[in-house]
């Protein structure tokens, strides 16, 4: 049982976020009058809370978010408060945090990171509460893992045969292959499987804020620290720590974290004195990781520490043979949660699917099916259905294809990334270059899972 309040003054982002996040929250309470707050909070019991950090038009400036975060943990001092936040609020979101909030989400956001950051969210509360974990396995006690091509034959059987152990797992792969799904299936058919599952995804978390989210901090250790933090190697101690993106951290912090794996024990920001954590460490990333190494970019002893065992998931455009597959299972959960008759996919629908080349891999094979599932106007998914409702027969010569407009798609995407990949990941001087905003970058890089 499990109780989320989303207080926001859009009432498009209130319908969306709600929309959502009630398949996954026994109840979803929405209000749009932050004044209400406190009412809420002392009276509702509620589990994690979603928070805007703005509701005065025009005003951007956070600090309404800051005045509602206190006003909050002064009520429920244990509370669970997630930010939402504009990218142009990331700096404010981080001090939040430091002063108390569990994390922040940004707008726009993508389903599954929002689902990721209420999970982790949500034990942060129930670590501080003491209560029993509410997020569990299905029943049955597994991920679905969706493939029948041989490489994902044999990723099947490699997960089989070291899921039992506590050896180190690297997961390697492009942006949307299934990275979190593969550390799941571990964890759920691992000895750890009843025990917390923490996902920290080190892409999103600042230099600054590293050391305090995945180890903790003490009371009074920098300004505002008002109360301990709990880390998120402690929160998951007993159970499995996945760390995303593990290729995004840079070198000082590479060393800083292969201390604590060496040693097996977390020293909390401000204090002296080491705990010793018992994790089941999981690590993926979409970096060419051994190039890392021999650049000189990533520790070469911290590789040998986080891959024991190496997991290559391959692209979807490598593995055909699933793509049909995927396919129906996404038809399945779409035409159920949007209640459409849709039935089946057509022959020359799913002859489109297996050409394309799917830069987005099985997450934009999943979106493309939603979006399908929404638009179509029969019982069949057809070609037309792809591309937002327009015949590729009546389609104009001026007008891309289907296949042209995915085409664009990636070549924007490889530019972007070229672009990133020049200055080193600065986004300022990389929208420069490109002659976007950063916030029109920042919706790029978003869009494709960069």
């Amino acid at each position: 049982m499990s109780k989320l309040l989303i207080i926001d003054d859009d009432v498009d982002v209130l319908s969306a976020a709600k929309l959502f996040l009630k398949r996954h929250f026994t109840q979803v309470d929405i209000e749009k009058n932050p004044e209400r707050i406190p009412f809420l909070v002392s009276n509702g019991d509620y589990d994690v809370i979603l928070l805007d950090m703005n509701f005065t038009r025009d005003v951007n400036t956070g600090k309404e978010g800051f005045e509602w975060l206190d006003r909050i943990l002064d009520i429920d001092p244990k509370a669970s408060v997630v930010l939402f936040t504009a990218y142009g609020d990331v700096e404010m979101a981080v001090r939040a945090i430091k002063v108390g909030a569990s994390d922040f989400v940004l707008k726009p956001w993508e389903n599954e990171k929002l689902l990721a950051t209420m999970q982790s969210a949500l034990e942060i509360r129930e670590h501080r509460t003491g209560k029993t974990p509410t997020v569990k396995r299905k029943a049955e006690g597994k991920v679905e893992i969706i493939g029948k091509s041989p490489a994902m034959l044999k990723i099947f059987e490699t997960i089989e045969r070291v899921a039992a152990t506590d050896a180190n797992i690297l997961i390697l792969g492009e942006n949307g292959t299934g990275k979190d799904v593969i550390a799941r299936a571990l964890h759920e058919r691992s000895d750890r499987a009843d025990s917390p599952f923490v996902h920290a995804d080190l892409g999103s978390i600042s230099e600054s804020l590293f050391e305090s989210e995945l180890f903790g901090h003490v009371k009074g250790a920098f300004t505002d620290a008002r109360e301990d933090r709990v880390g998120r190697f402690e929160e998951a101690s007993g159970g499995t720590i996945f760390l995303d993106e593990i290729g995004n951290i840079p070198l000082p912090l590479q060393a800083k974290l292969l201390t604590v794996l060496q040693n097996r024990s977390v020293t909390k920001v401000g204090s002296n004195k080491s705990k010793n954590v018992d994790v089941r460490l999981i690590c993926a990333t979409n970096e060419p990781i051994h190039a890392r190494v021999a650049q000189r970019t990533f520790r070469q002893d911290l590789l040998y520490r986080i891959n024991t065992i190496e997991i290559k998931l391959p692209a979807l455009r490598e593995r055909t043979e699933d793509i049909l597959p995927l396919a129906e299972h996404f038809l399945k959960i779409y035409r159920k949660k949007y209640n459409r008759p849709v039935s089946s996919i057509s022959a020359a629908l799913v002859k489109q699917l297996q050409r394309y080349q799917w830069p987005g891999n099985v997450r934009e094979l999943q979106h493309a099916i939603e979006r399908a599932v929404i638009l179509c106007q029969g019982n069949v998914l057809q070609p037309e259905d792809f591309f937002e409702g327009h015949p590729f027969e009546k389609q104009q010569d001026s007008m891309p294809s289907f296949e042209q407009t995915f085409q664009l798609d990636e070549m924007e995407k490889m530019l972007i990334i070229k672009t990133l990949k020049k200055f080193n990941g600065n986004i300022t001087e990389a929208a420069r270059e490109m002659g976007l905003t950063r916030q029109a970058l920042y919706r790029r890089v978003e869009k494709y899972g960069i």
